[in-house]
């Protein structure tokens, strides 16, 4: 199968070939006819197979037959958990529509605000921005929803790992209850599956890799060393093997900082990416990285989605991720779209349990090379038999409250015990009644889960966007009231 099968807009079908794309890779082939049709869409496919381009395109298509968008308002609305990947996503939907008439802009925190106000002023056929940002922007009467005809919902997992969907929820009663809905994801957990219920209506649902599956095409390695010995090995590496282009993972922002610290004395460039440094910042590092003139870019979690960067050779954990999952994120930044890549690993002994974890999710045991002089003194242990993945449970349904105690207490709010009238004498006012039971709290931990991704992205990505950093901690009542 061709572009040219398609059915594409001639303008839009140019500039994929100008791109220098023939044919649509499996995700594409279809997810575009699917949305071409105006049917709502779930797509699932890993890291590097072409997701942006299976949405964009076919929403280019059909915003092209259409009037334009007015003032203040947008047609087409694509909602990212990260800078960089909506940065990403701007830069396809301006490459395939620089043949038609329309308008396109990317809004996001860590950057003036007064700019994206302006280009909102004259409406933009499609609009894509990070939740936080957007909720800013409609406070401020900067744009609204009522001629939105599409949503899309980009790396909604990541959405959900780093907090988001408290925002992703406020957005979606802010706009209208007729439109079209896509939902692109890396995996469908059993919470993507959650959220979809109320958002896709009748979806057409597509799959085209396993999930947690990583790429044939990634060469994958672990290299047992002392965790003192890392940056020396990383510089070694680097050095030997002449690797001009290197993207390496740490776990924290101060780890990025010092690695990065480390190369340069080392005669090797590099630059940090990460939440604490400016949007400035990150632009140039990444731009520079893309261009060359820095050899190694280290990157916390942050980074996992939204790079894209062509033929990358090379990834390098040098930490393992503290959520299993993140490790196909940060590996599929090589080898994309068919071409080869390596994703190179530096285990400790106190990272076996995290290789355990990763070797589990992806269902193989990753190979092991001892760098020559570099032989640890902790020796890493043996990697664990494999089990075979089990499917989840489907969760059980709520059993109904009785009449009485549903009008007694509201839906979702712990029940109020009044304390019992005392006296001077701190007697209660019936001497009779007995201490109220204790009631268990229940944890919640999903959205926050101990890893680099979920901490990082809060950090790096909401920081720039949330209302609690820039006012006085009052943002989230405030957010709270929209």
């Amino acid at each position: 199968m061709q572009f040219s099968d398609l059915g594409l807009a001639k303008p839009i079908l140019d500039a994929v070939t100008a791109a220098g794309y023939d044919a649509p890779t499996p995700i594409q082939a279809q997810a575009i006819p699917a949305v071409m049709q105006g049917k709502d869409v779930m797509a699932a496919a890993q890291t590097g197979t072409g997701k942006t381009a299976g949405f964009t395109l076919p929403i280019l298509h059909l915003l092209n037959k259409g009037d334009r968008a007015r003032s203040n308002k947008c047609r087409a609305l694509v909602l990212t958990p990260t800078r960089e990947l909506a940065a990403q996503v701007q830069e396809n939907v301006q490459a395939y529509a620089k043949n038609t008439n329309l308008r396109s802009a990317v809004v996001f925190g860590g950057v003036k605000i007064n700019p994206q106000l302006q280009k909102l002023r004259s409406g933009v056929d499609v609009l894509v921005a990070t939740p936080g940002r957007l909720l800013d922007l409609y406070q401020q009467n900067a744009i609204r929803f009522d001629h939105l005809e599409m949503l899309v919902l980009d790396e909604a997992d990541r959405m959900l790992d780093m907090g988001f969907i408290r925002d992703i929820k406020k957005i979606l009663k802010l706009l209208p209850a007729k439109r079209q809905n896509l939902l692109f994801s890396a995996t469908f957990s059993e919470e993507i599956r959650d959220l979809a219920k109320g958002l896709v209506h009748n979806p057409v649902e597509i799959s085209v890799t396993p999930r947690n599956a990583t790429a044939k095409t990634v060469e994958q390695v672990v290299h047992p060393v002392d965790k003192k010995r890392k940056p020396l090995l990383l510089a070694q590496l680097i050095g030997e093997n002449s690797w001009q282009q290197v993207l390496v993972f740490t776990r924290t922002k101060h780890g990025a900082n010092k690695l990065t610290k480390y190369l340069t004395e080392f005669n090797i460039t590099a630059a940090a990416i990460h939440g604490n440094k400016s949007q400035g910042a990150r632009t140039r590092a990444l731009a520079d990285f893309k261009s060359g003139e820095v050899r190694a870019l280290v990157a916390t979690d942050i980074a996992a989605r939204g790079l894209d960067i062509d033929q990358l050779p090379q990834v390098v954990n040098f930490e393992l991720p503290q959520v299993a999952e993140d490790y196909v994120h940060r590996i599929g930044r090589t080898g994309r779209a068919g071409a080869s890549g390596h994703a190179i690993s530096l285990v400790c002994a106190d990272e076996w349990e995290q290789l355990v974890a990763v070797e589990q999710l992806t269902q193989k045991h990753l190979e092991r090379e001892i760098i020559e002089g570099f032989d640890p003194q902790n020796p890493l242990e043996a990697s664990k038999p494999i089990r075979p993945l089990k499917a989840k449970k489907p969760k059980k349904p709520k059993k109904p409250q009785p009449q009485g105690e549903r009008d007694e207490q509201p839906h979702g709010d712990a029940p109020r015990r009044r304390k019992p009238q005392g006296n001077r004498n701190g007697q209660g006012a019936h001497s009779g009644d007995s201490k109220p039971a204790g009631q268990r709290r229940r944890s919640s931990n999903s959205g926050n889960r101990s890893n680099p991704g979920g901490g990082e992205g809060n950090s790096g990505n909401r920081g720039g966007q949330n209302r609690s950093g820039n006012r006085g901690g009052q943002g989230r009542s405030q957010s709270g009231n929209r």
